[in-house]
C-alpha cells in the first residue's frame, strides 16, 4: 500500500476509475490474503494488527447504532465479507451489503450464518451509489472510503445521504505524519498484494467540507472515534439527520 499526501491529492483518479481498481485488487490480487485476513486463521504480526484494529473499528461503529434494529434497513456500504452485515442483521436489521468486488461478496455468502433471528442480509456486488438499492435509515462504510479522493468522498455521501433516514457512519483515513511514514515504506503487505494507495485527509477539512456543502446541508457531524493498532489507523465519522 502507498500513501499520498493531501497537498497531491488533486492527481487523484477519478471515482469511477478508483472503482475498477479497487475491484481488481480485491477479485485479482489480494484476494486470498483478504481472505485469510478477515478468517480466524493464524496470521503474521502485521497483519494481526490490522486485524485487531479492524475489529475494533467494527466493535466502534455497531456500538453507533441502536441495540435494537428490528424494522430497520441498513446498507452496509463496502461490506467486504460481510462480518458487520451479519452482527447487524443479529440486532433485527434487514442489511443489503454491496461490495464492488463479486469475490468478496462470494466469500461473505460462503461465510454468512444461516441462522440470524429475524434479520437478513442480502449481498449484492456492484456500486454503492447504485438508486435501485433503495432507501435506508442507516448507512454504515467501513474502510471503503479510504482509497477515493477527498473530494469523491463528498460526492459519495451526498449520495448515499439522499438515501437515509437517520444516521451514516464512515471511516476515512486521518492525515498525520505517522500514517504518511508508516504505509510509505509499503510493507503493509508484500509487493504482490498491495492495495491501491489510500488518501488521508484532516478531520477538520472534512467536516469543513461537509459543513459547507449545500447538499448536505440536512446533515451534521456527531460522534468520532480513531483507531490505531500498529499497522491499521482509521477514524469513524458519524453524521445523523438535523
Amino acid at each position: 500500500m502507498h500513501i499520498v499526501k493531501e497537498p497531491l491529492i488533486q492527481e487523484a483518479p477519478s471515482y469511477r476509475e478508483r472503482r475498477r481498481m479497487i475491484q481488481h485488487y480485491f477479485d485479482r490480487t489480494a484476494v486470498e490474503a483478504w481472505a485469510r485476513l478477515t478468517s480466524t486463521a493464524p496470521v503474521s504480526g502485521i497483519r494481526a494488527t490490522v486485524r485487531a484494529g479492524r475489529q475494533s473499528m467494527r466493535e466502534h461503529i455497531l456500538s453507533y447504532l441502536p441495540a435494537d434494529l428490528s424494522g430497520c434497513r441498513i446498507l452496509d456500504a463496502g461490506c467486504g465479507t460481510g462480518a458487520m452485515a451479519v452482527e447487524m442483521a443479529r440486532r433485527g436489521a434487514d442489511v443489503v451489503a454491496i461490495d464492488l468486488s463479486p469475490t468478496l461478496i462470494q466469500l461473505a455468502r460462503d461465510r454468512a450464518p444461516t441462522d440470524l433471528g429475524s434479520g437478513s442480509v442480502e449481498f449484492r456486488a456492484g456500486d454503492m451509489l447504485s438508486p435501485q438499492l433503495g432507501t435506508f435509515d442507516y448507512v454504515v462504510s467501513m474502510d471503503a472510503l479510504i482509497h477515493y479522493h477527498r473530494n469523491d468522498v463528498i460526492r459519495v455521501l451526498e449520495g448515499l445521504g439522499t438515501r437515509c433516514r437517520r444516521s451514516l457512519v464512515f471511516t476515512f483515513a486521518p492525515q498525520n505524519l505517522f500514517l504518511f511514514l508508516m504505509f510509505g515504506v509499503g510493507k503493509f503487505f508484500p509487493r504482490s498484494d498491495r492495495s491501491p494507495a489510500i488518501y488521508p485527509v484532516r478531520e477538520a477539512t472534512l467536516r469543513t467540507l461537509i459543513e459547507r456543502d449545500p447538499a448536505m446541508r440536512h446533515w451534521q457531524v456527531g460522534r468520532t472515534v480513531k483507531v490505531s493498532r500498529g499497522f491499521y489507523i482509521s477514524q469513524a465519522l458519524e453524521l445523523t439527520r438535523r
